[in-house]
């Protein structure tokens, strides 16, 4: 059964304190926090007061994903806002383990993204030493973009690596994640499901969510 993490970036923020109380009440396992600043990525979200507020209502996972440059300088400020787990982009790192074991270091999970033009074998020198990979299936900074198909073949070539190499290390699929696509990212190896607009923009995001863990 997949791990169902709903991406508030999608939620109203007017409303945020509401959707909090939606997840908590749900089937969802993990809150997802997209951290975006307008430079690694075209479009500016929120920082660590927001994953602070959000922190407060809940006792559920807070899978903090940071679409930012230079991570390290908010990394310290991202586990005092209450992060459990902490993703950066291979992408912003040139001192990629560096980060991980900063990470670490403070006592929270540790994940690697992959954006959708990187090559999964970019990851071979540091899967052993992270909790997950955060498989981008759309090209980061915005929802409501349609899954690319190409992403179940990475889905397979990564679970396969892992699989070889015996390692507890969580796939994560974010963007574009439906109901009609989750089951075939499931199936190709996919662990935890990251959903936006499918859980925030339907009629009834409870019922999706449940949807999505039956799958």
């Amino acid at each position: 059964m997949a791990i169902v993490a709903p991406s508030l970036l999608a939620a109203d923020f007017l409303k945020l304190e509401q959707a909090c109380t939606m997840l908590n009440e749900s089937e969802a396992d993990w809150f997802h926090l997209d951290v975006m600043d307008g430079r690694f990525v075209p479009n500016i979200s929120f920082g660590p007061m927001i994953i602070q507020f959000i922190r407060k209502t809940t006792k559920k996972f807070c899978d903090v994903h940071l679409m930012i440059l230079e991570p390290e300088k908010y990394t310290e400020q991202c586990k005092e806002a209450g992060a459990d787990q902490l993703t950066v982009h291979i992408e912003a790192c040139p001192h990629l383990h560096r980060n991980i074991q900063l990470i670490k270091s403070l006592g929270m999970k540790a994940g690697v993204a992959i954006n959708p033009h990187t090559p999964v074998n970019s990851l071979i020198d540091i899967l052993q030493d992270i909790d997950l990979v955060c498989l981008m299936s759309v090209n980061p900074g915005f929802g409501a973009q349609q899954f690319i198909p190409h992403s179940l073949s990475k889905i397979r070539e990564l679970r396969k690596l892992i699989d070889n190499w015996n390692l507890p290390v969580k796939i994560e699929v974010d963007g574009g994640v439906s109901l009609e696509n989750a089951g075939d990212i499931i199936a190709a190896g996919a662990d935890v499901l990251v959903a936006g607009n499918t859980v925030f923009k339907s009629a009834d995001p409870k019922a999706t969510i449940a949807q999505l863990k039956k799958l």
